[in-house]
Formats: C-alpha cells, sequence, structure tokens
C-alpha cells in the first residue's frame, strides 16, 4: 500500500508526531510510507502546488500527521489543505486518516476540522489516532499506534469509513443595512465617531481578515461601529507582515518573546489586547476562521498558556452557514471560556442580520461597563485543568507561565484541600453503616444545606 504522510508540523522531520508515523513504518514494512513535510515547505507550495498533485492521486491512503495548535491544526496545514482545494485535485473515494499529538487540550476539534474538510473532497474518512506527546515512549502507546494502524487497514479491506454528510447548498447571505451617515469600514475609526466615549479610556477592537471584495463582511463591520456608542478601531491582520506562522520552538517560553523579527508579540499586546473588548469578524472559509486568522492564533502563542485578557469581552461578527458549523461553534466558545472572557455574542448574516449585530453592540457594552464574566462551564474548567497540570510539570522550561499560574491562582490542585479531603472521609465513613444511616434519616441533607441557609439568612 502506498501511503502519503502530510506533514502538518513547522518542525518537518523534527516533529514528535512524525515519530510515531516512523515507528508504524518499521512495524509495517510491507508498507511504503512516503512523507511530505508539508507544514515547513508550505511557501513553496504557495507557489507550486502541482508538484504535489500527482503523489495526492498515486496514494492509496493519505496520512495526515500533525501537532494541535490553538485548538485546530498548524496555520501551515490549514494553508495546505486551502491550497489542494483549489488545485482541483480529485481525491473522492480515496481513503484518508490522521495522527495527532498534544496534551489532548481540544483534540477533538482538530481531528473534526481535517474530517469536515476531506469530506468536502469525497474522501473516505476513518477516525484518526489523538496521542499524548509521550505515548510512543511507552509499551503502551506503541501498542495503541499498531492496534491503530491495524484498524486502519481493517477498514481499507471491509471498505468501512465515516458516512459522508449529505450535500447541501449555502443558504443566501441576507443584505447587511448600514445607516446612511455611516461608509464602509476603511480599517480606522471613522472621524465621526470622536465624540463617542471609550470605556476606562479604551477603544474595542475589530480584528478582521476582510479583503476589498468581501463587501458583506465590510457591511457587517460598519454597522457594528456605527451602533457601538464606543470608538472601535479596525485591525485587518492581512495587512499585517508576517514572516511565517508559529515554528513551535519554544524560544518564547521563557522571556515571552518570539523568534520571528516582525514584532507581532509587541503589536499584539498594545495594539490588540490593550483594548476594552475584542470582536472577530471573518467570513467562515473551509469549517474554520481560515488560515490568515489560523496565522494569527498560532502567533499569540508568545504569551504561552498565559489566560492575558481575561475579564475582557469577546464577541464575533461571522459571515456564512455558522449554524451548520457545530465544530466552529465549539472553537468558538471553547476559546472564550478557556480565556476567561465573556462571549457577548456571535452575529452572523444569516437571519435578520440587523438586529444580531445591534445586539452584540448593546451586549458588549453592558459587559465593558459593568465588567461582566461568567463563571467557567465544561470547556473552560476542563480546559484549564489540562493547562494547569501541564505547566506545573513544565515549570522549569515555561518560565513565564509558571509565575503567571502562581500569581492568578491556577494551581488549584484538589489535593492540597486537607479539610475537605477529611470531611469526605468522615462523611463517607457515616453512610457506610447501614445502622447510622437509617438513623441519620434527612439530617445529612440538611447539614449539607446549613451552609447555604447562612447564605440566604444575610441577604
Amino acid at each position: 500500500m502506498n501511503i502519503l504522510v502530510i506533514n502538518g508540523s513547522p518542525k518537518g522531520k523534527y516533529s514528535i508526531t512524525l515519530q510515531t508515523v516512523l515507528y508504524l513504518e518499521k512495524c509495517f514494512p510491507e508498507h511504503t510510507f512516503q512523507v511530505l513535510h508539508a507544514g515547513q515547505r508550505i511557501k513553496a507550495l504557495q507557489k507550486d502546488f502541482a508538484e504535489v498533485v500527482k503523489d495526492l492521486e498515486e496514494a492509496d491512503l493519505i496520512l495526515f500527521s500533525y501537532p494541535v495548535y490553538t485548538f485546530i491544526a498548524p496555520s501551515q496545514l490549514h494553508l495546505f489543505i486551502e491550497l489542494a482545494k483549489a488545485s482541483g485535485v480529485d481525491l473522492s473515494g480515496k481513503f484518508v486518516t490522521q495522527i495527532t499529538t498534544s496534551k489532548h487540550f481540544y483534540d477533538v476539534t482538530a481531528h473534526r476540522y481535517i474530517q469536515d474538510n476531506c469530506q468536502d473532497m469525497g474522501m473516505k474518512f476513518i477516525k484518526g489516532l489523538s496521542a499524548d506527546m509521550d505515548d510512543l515512549l511507552t509499551v503502551k502507546g506503541q501498542n495503541e499506534a499498531k492496534r491503530f494502524f491495524k484498524y486502519v487497514q481493517w477498514c481499507m479491506k471491509k471498505d468501512s469509513y465515516e458516512p459522508l454528510p449529505k450535500p447541501s447548498k449555502p443558504a443566501a447571505r441576507i443584505k447587511v443595512h448600514v445607516p446612511k451617515e455611516a461608509a464602509k469600514s476603511s480599517g480606522k475609526t471613522e472621524a465621526a465617531d470622536q465624540t463617542k466615549k471609550t470605556a476606562r479610556g479604551k477603544e474595542v477592537v475589530i480584528v478582521t481578515d476582510c479583503r476589498p471584495q468581501d463587501d458583506q463582511l465590510q457591511n457587517m463591520i460598519a454597522r457594528f461601529q456605527k451602533v457601538l456608542p464606543l470608538q472601535s478601531r479596525v485591525v485587518n491582520i492581512r495587512e499585517y507582515p508576517f514572516i511565517g506562522g508559529c515554528l513551535g520552538c519554544f524560544n518564547c517560553a521563557v522571556s515571552g518573546k518570539c523568534i520571528y523579527t516582525d514584532g507581532f508579540d509587541d503589536f499584539l499586546r498594545n495594539d490588540i489586547q490593550g483594548g476594552a473588548a475584542i470582536i472577530y469578524a471573518f467570513t467562515i472559509q473551509d469549517h474554520s476562521m481560515g488560515s490568515a486568522f489560523k496565522q494569527y492564533d498560532d502567533r499569540q502563542f508568545c504569551n504561552g498558556h498565559r489566560t492575558v485578557t481575561m475579564g475582557m469581552p469577546m464577541g464575533y461578527l461571522v459571515s456564512g452557514d455558522y449554524s451548520k458549523e457545530f465544530n466552529l461553534q465549539m472553537i468558538i466558545e471553547g476559546r472564550a471560556e478557556v480565556g476567561g472572557n465573556f462571549l457577548a455574542g456571535v452575529a452572523t448574516d444569516e437571519t435578520d442580520p440587523d438586529t444580531a449585530i445591534d445586539r452584540l453592540a448593546k451586549t458588549c457594552v453592558y459587559a465593558i461597563k459593568h465588567r461582566y464574566v461568567q463563571p467557567q462551564n465544561f470547556y473552560g474548567v476542563g480546559g484549564m485543568k489540562i493547562f494547569r497540570d501541564l505547566i506545573y510539570l513544565m515549570q522549569g522550561m515555561m518560565k513565564a507561565d509558571h509565575q503567571f499560574y502562581k500569581q492568578h491562582g491556577q494551581y488549584d490542585f484538589p489535593q492540597k484541600k486537607k479539610g475537605t479531603l477529611v470531611k469526605m472521609y468522615l462523611v463517607g465513613a457515616l453512610i457506610s453503616s447501614p445502622q447510622i444511616k437509617a438513623k441519620m434519616g434527612n439530617k445529612m441533607n440538611e447539614g449539607m444545606l446549613a451552609p447555604y441557609k447562612k447564605v440566604l439568612e444575610k441577604v
């Protein structure tokens, strides 16, 4: 079997994920593994994608291999998928799967992103392997890798794969009405808005990847700026002189300084994260915010795992069939929850966009004025527990993250709550005795409610 490995890591042959592929190559010598370092060579592929079209067409199995970066795949792999779709190469009916390594922080959304895009191209998708970064160093992890590949072979032999979704036509976009006195967004705060008051002396920053031909998105931004009673400023990341996407080099782990010399780390902290709120505006591309936004997201790793914008409201202006993009919805909510941001809303142009945009503006203003932040849900609590344990173990290398976590009380390990542990042992001893449990009757429930009654009495 001819297997084409799409290595999405910008580290090329130094990719940790790739080592699992090399392990499988040794364990299954009857198959041919050809590795394409797509993440490392993405700029060359942008200039000439034709050189890989033949390899894609001749492969019996396409295997995506990549580390999980910021909820999805690295921006370099995003761009590879865009190029593959634009090339017109016919991959329908071809088997495809994936291997990732991570600390399981939103690996599910990364896997679903690859699945959705492969199924767009009519490919036969086989559920992939999500491994921990250290799994291959254990016998258990090695066995899991081998069992995974045996399963892939069985699926191909039996022609078993994830069902292709029913094709659906994109819904017609509903035109956004901009007040007559408002012109299209020029990327700068309009002079007419100088009379608007700005909460705490800060502007609302609108981050977008808007192109000149994106009239609908421009109108969504223009309406939001006009109905927002605060000053706002547009930052178009397409105009920023990025040298490249995140390299995963960890140069920023100690100092927070990016290895690139394009100044993005300072620009991010001073021109974007210093605002009163951040609104992201984009058109859905390939089930995501697109490769330009993914590059922006990945490059934010100069902040490491530090939730530096916690408490800041966040919102979205989205053009496209957002209601059908369940994975994208999870990513947007998860990002806000993990970051400790209040998600003020997602305004789309699917139904009544004018009302949706106006509501987003009102909610954003309320959140800024009252500094409103909701408690984290499962997306936030679960994600931060993964980060907490990771940074604690790697504190010697990720020094900036470690200091941030200590200062903000994010090392909330349950084993440190010794008083609660003792209480639970006592309660466990009581309820394990049928005689004592029978005598207690409803007193246990009353005892559990006692602290809450004290709170109610104080109101």
